[in-house]
């Protein structure tokens, strides 16, 4: 996925503050979003992660309203939040980024000029520094930086094969599996249910769907489908659903340590689903939509009808297809946040300077998720029942991050476990 035009028409993204908004927290957020924005989803989820959580032990080190994640730092209440969160944001990001460290530096120097000088700000900065510090020492070896490739080692049918834009040297992100999860226990603890049947069913219904409104010269298919599938395709995990989150909590007016932890919690469900659904999808390795179009004749049900010429709407990742990528995240991302704010009477705007003119409105979080499994589809690139095998496997992710980390307990010191 190319994200590098990506970027929401919204003035929480613009990289150095210079408007007065809700909080530092928020603030650094956007800075955090647009710096990671380049980056396919797995690794962009990631950055979010380890930058969100950072800035939460360093505001909750302060404020102690919640469990804490690493639980190693002492406790500090003489400190400003606020002068922590700044500094370990900043801390985090400048060591992923080095080539933005001038950028990154003039943001740090105008946030914390407007924090009062004096040992509460000296005391927050220490503890940022401390926090971040802590934070990236713990993700120096989760297997992120060791990249495999996978090429199939068969053509039987169901199985995933390249697809024209994969390079010759295989499947992307086989490792991400191995990747160390921020909460879940291991990346199979929530493993998606086998696919259906060649011969079956659901997967006849879902062939014939995809077939008939996924392919790129389709008539059968709606303007409105048409946009959700060309603006999802621009949007990445991390981008989507932190403006989300931001808006959201801007609307309810969420303190300083809410905002922390609401984004640790949303970030730490992202990284993980997209650990989870890598590993479901190299277990079961099942084709694309394209592949099961073109070699229909081979999958020995005769109610699927091949069609050589078939092309998707979009592109399709390299990778194979069940479940869905983004339905996992982004269902992992939904319940998270409809614990802490609701599932509906929301006020919700989605756009990106890749897909001008296009904006959608929702005032239900479900709305997003079902646009974003209409995207899929109507895009060609996946099949009902990927959409349906991410969408529960996101849904236990986010519910299990919920429950088991960073629970309310004022003046907490204890770790969390992953039970």
């Amino acid at each position: 996925m190319k994200t590098r035009t990506l970027a929401f028409v919204c003035a929480a993204l613009t990289l150095i503050p210079g408007m007065a908004r809700a909080d530092v927290v928020l603030d650094w957020n956007a800075i955090m979003v647009r710096l990671v924005q380049d980056q396919p989803p797995p690794n962009m989820n990631r950055f979010a992660a380890i930058t969100q959580l950072a800035v939460f032990e360093a505001v909750n080190t302060v404020t102690g309203e919640y469990r804490p994640y690493l639980g190693t730092s002492t406790p500090a209440r003489a400190a400003s939040a606020d002068a922590a969160a700044v500094t370990a944001a900043h801390r985090v990001l400048r060591h992923y980024f080095p080539d933005r460290a001038a950028v990154l530096d003039d943001a740090r120097a105008r946030s914390l000029a407007s924090i009062p000088n004096g040992p509460a700000k000296v005391n927050g900065i220490s503890v940022g520094e401390d926090a971040a510090a802590q934070m990236i020492a713990a993700r120096s070896n989760d297997g992120a930086d060791s990249p495999e490739s996978y090429l199939p080692p068969s053509t039987q049918p169901g199985q995933w094969q390249l697809t024209p834009d994969c390079p010759s040297t295989g499947g992307f992100f086989l490792h991400w599996r191995k990747v160390t999860p921020f909460a879940i226990r291991r990346a199979d603890q929530f493993r998606s249910e086998p696919p259906p049947a060649l011969k079956g069913w659901r997967y006849t219904r879902d062939y014939n769907e995809v077939k008939n409104v996924g392919a790129r010269d389709s008539n059968e298919r709606p303007e409105s489908r048409a946009n959700v599938a060309r603006l999802y395709a621009a949007v990445g995990d991390a981008v989507l659903w932190n403006h989300v989150a931001t808006q959201l909590a801007a609307a309810r007016r969420s303190s300083l340590s809410q905002n922390a932890r609401t984004l640790a919690l949303l970030n730490m469900a992202l990284s993980d689903a997209g650990v989870a659904v890598m590993d479901t999808k190299y277990h079961y390795n099942v084709w694309r939509p394209e592949t099961a179009i073109h070699e229909a004749a081979s999958d020995a049900n005769e109610r699927t009808e091949p069609d050589p010429s078939y092309e998707p709407f979009i592109v399709a990742p390299c990778f194979p297809s069940y479940p869905s990528g983004h339905a996992s995240t982004s269902y992992a991302a939904r319940e998270v946040l409809e614990r802490i704010f609701g599932s509906r009477g929301h006020s919700v705007v989605v756009s990106s300077a890749a897909e001008p003119g296009l904006t959608l409105k929702y005032t239900r979080l479900k709305e997003i998720t079902s646009d974003i499994d209409d995207a899929r589809i109507y895009g060609g690139i996946h099949f009902r029942f990927d959409q349906e095998g991410g969408a529960e496997q996101g849904r236990n992710v986010g519910s299990y991050v919920y429950a088991n980390w960073l629970r309310p307990g004022r003046d907490c010191t204890c770790d969390n476990t992953r039970d």
